[in-house]
This record gives C-alpha cells, sequence and structure tokens, in this order.
C-alpha cells in the first residue's frame, strides 16, 4: 500500500521504518519540502516529498506535526482519504488550549474539523517512537497492544491491519469521540500494555484521570 506521512520526526521517523520493513511504499515528507527530508528518506529506505506531495501519493495520509501547525495541512490534497492522526497536545509546545485542558474537545475531533472530508483514525499516538521502531516493548502475556479509534469501521480495520503490519496488537478504542481516554497524559497513554491489560486500563479511565507529566516516557 502507499503511504503518505506529513511529518518527519522521531515517531513519523520509526513508523516509516517499520512501515517500509513490513512492505509498504512510502513517502516521508514536511512542510519545507521535498530536500529537507531527501537524508532521512534515504536512510529510511522511502520517498521524500512536500506536505502535498505525500498527501497525493498516499492511499493513506499519516498526520505527524505538533498539533499547533495543524491548520497548515494541505486540505485538498488530503480530501477523502483515510488519515491516520498521530498528534498529542503537548501545552509547552501548543500552547494552552482550553477546549483539551476541560475535555469539551479531543485532538482528533480538532483534526477532524480541519479536514472534513478525511476518514479520520487516531493511532500511533500512544506508543513512545523508540517502542515503535523496535515494533512494540516488551511486554508479558502477549504484544505490545496499541489503542486505536475512529467513527469509519472499514477505515479502523484497514489502519488497525497497518498497526498490525508494524509489530503492536491492535485495540478498537471506540469512536473519536472515545479517543481522550488515550490521549497525552492519561493512565493509558504510551504504557507498554497487552491487549487484556490495555482493554481493562481503557474501561477504567475516567474523564478526572491524569498521570504526572512525563511519567510515561521513564
Amino acid at each position: 500500500m502507499k503511504i503518505g506521512i506529513i511529518g518527519a520526526g522521531k515517531l513519523a521517523s520509526a513508523l516509516t521504518r517499520r512501515l517500509v520493513l513490513a512492505g509498504h511504499e512510502v513517502m516521508i515528507s514536511n512542510s519545507r519540502g521535498m530536500e529537507s527530508v531527501r537524508d532521512i528518506a534515504t536512510s529510511l529506505g522511502c520517498k521524500p516529498g512536500g506536505a502535498e506531495d505525500a498527501a497525493q501519493f498516499g492511499q493513506v495520509v499519516v498526520i505527524s506535526v505538533p498539533l499547533k501547525n495543524v491548520g497548515t495541512l494541505p486540505v485538498d490534497a488530503v480530501g477523502d482519504r483515510i488519515v491516520i492522526d498521530t498528534c498529542n497536545y503537548y501545552p509547552s509546545r501548543d500552547g494552552l488550549r482550553p477546549e483539551f485542558e476541560n475535555g469539551t474537545q479531543t485532538t482528533s475531533s480538532y483534526l477532524q474539523s480541519l479536514l472534513p472530508r478525511a476518514r479520520l483514525v487516531k493511532a500511533f499516538n500512544s506508543i513512545l517512537a523508540t517502542h515503535l521502531a523496535q515494533g512494540g516493548a516488551e511486554v508479558v502475556g502477549g504484544r505490545h497492544a496499541l489503542p486505536i479509534a475512529g467513527d469509519d469501521l472499514v477505515a479502523v480495520e484497514l489502519v488497525a491491519n497497518i498497526v498490525c503490519d508494524c509489530g503492536p496488537e491492535p485495540v478498537n478504542a471506540g469512536s473519536l469521540t472515545d479517543s481522550w481516554k488515550f490521549e497525552r497524559a492519561r493512565p493509558v497513554y504510551c504504557r507498554p500494555l497487552n491487549a487484556p491489560e490495555l482493554k481493562l486500563g481503557l474501561e477504567a479511565t475516567q474523564r478526572s484521570d491524569f498521570v504526572p507529566e512525563g511519567s510515561w516516557s521513564i
């Protein structure tokens, strides 16, 4: 499958590596254009491009940019494609956003509002780049499980297969409105859990449940 990735940071690079190993044809990009990602593309064994190039190239498009930059995405080029949303809200980087702080909006619902025709699936936002690069962390009792959420069942199934191709085991966490349960600083965020543990963690998460900032990377 052709997959276009908008973003070239640590997570995007780890995901690209896993996708290429699984046999997918990948184009990695950023807003600065093809030349700025040529070297990293060569090292990962994929094609370089600009953001619009990657959107037009991919049967599936991955958005892996800081949340503060999603307003610059090539909306028309993305069109009605399946979009994998890996974005997270970090107030220190993205600025304080009351709608995310008080839970009235999820990061995915915000991105969906900017890409109204896209078939959005939240995935790969709740795994450390170092774990993704190795196909998931070692966990007891199964594979490293990864939560995904979306409203389009066909898109969710396709993204679940992509998650499997990369190593982790996908766990359906519900609709986009449920995706807050595995956003930044939630109890299951970036924790290496097996599928039953992740399902229990998602079910138990309440709106008031947060973990200390940065504790997920220790």
